[in-house]
């Protein structure tokens, strides 16, 4: 895979398709770019180009010293994004995915199309705050793989854990086998424990999406809506499933994002 060397770091980085329409996909805590396989091939078949790559800390990136805060990790997006030649596109992210392309459409929000923000929040609140300082505790103790069993059971709904055990013993090995060093888990964490746009969001101008899963227990689909009403004129959407909707219902999710990337292009010829 290819490799950047900007903002002081590697980004290991994939650039699929054709055409001048792009999109780019920021990651959640301690997720690869390989997580956003569902989503991928739709925005292609739908005639994007799609720009996926491992954040700062995780897979084949850099993992230098935190913590990280999620302005740097967008700093990383716009570096990578600058080397690449990328402009003028649309930027999308989930969790503390969200949270990055929070400070990104803020900080430079000239370069977007648009800015889709899912399962993510302003700010983690009491509730998610001591959830994150739980999972900051145990993982120096009983390791990352041990911290992301807490987190499969809090990101998919009930009816994936009855009907769909195959699936979940997938996503359960591939926790089982992570290979994310404790400190650069934790230097990720800092970034979802301490985001806070709560009193600039409102500024932001970049035509922008907040989309939720319906049942998201993880980062309370609340929370979202919360955003929402945050940002002027933000078009609100919610999909079946939980946190990880993304991953438990795809074409759901794919449809709700992709429907709202059209209404843009379109709006713009």
């Amino acid at each position: 895979m290819p490799t950047a060397s900007v903002n002081g770091i590697d980004i290991d980085y994939t650039l699929e398709g054709e055409g001048d329409r792009t999109v780019v996909l920021v990651n959640g805590l301690a997720d690869e770019k390989e997580t956003w396989a569902y989503q991928t091939p739709a925005l292609l078949e739908a005639g994007y180009r799609v720009l996926t790559f491992d954040n700062r800390g995780v897979g084949a990136t850099s993992k230098p010293a935190g913590p990280y805060t999620s302005e740097l990790l967008a700093d990383d997006t716009k570096a990578l994004v600058d080397e690449l030649g990328i402009h003028d596109f649309h930027l999308m992210g989930v969790s503390m995915g969200g949270m990055i392309v929070q400070e990104y459409a803020l900080k430079y929000g000239a370069d977007l199309k648009s800015v889709t923000m899912a399962c993510t929040y302003a700010a983690p609140g009491p509730f998610c705050s001591r959830m994150f300082a739980f999972w900051e505790t145990i993982a120096p103790v009983m390791g990352v793989p041990t911290v992301m069993r807490d987190v499969t059971l809090w990101a998919f709904t009930q009816d994936f854990f009855r009907t769909r055990g195959d699936e979940l013993a997938e996503f359960e090995t591939g926790m089982k086998y992570m290979n994310m060093p404790i400190p650069a888990y934790l230097a990720q964490l800092a970034v979802i424990q301490q985001h806070d746009t709560t009193d600039r969001i409102g500024s932001l101008a970049v035509p922008s999406l907040v989309l939720a899963g319906e049942e998201d227990v993880l980062i309370p689909t609340a929370l979202s809506h919360d955003l929402h009403e945050l940002v002027p004129g933000s078009q609100w959407a919610t999909t079946a499933g939980g946190h990880g909707c993304v991953w438990e219902h795809p074409d759901a999710f794919n449809a709700a994002f992709i429907s709202f990337l059209d209404r843009i292009e379109g709006d713009a010829r």
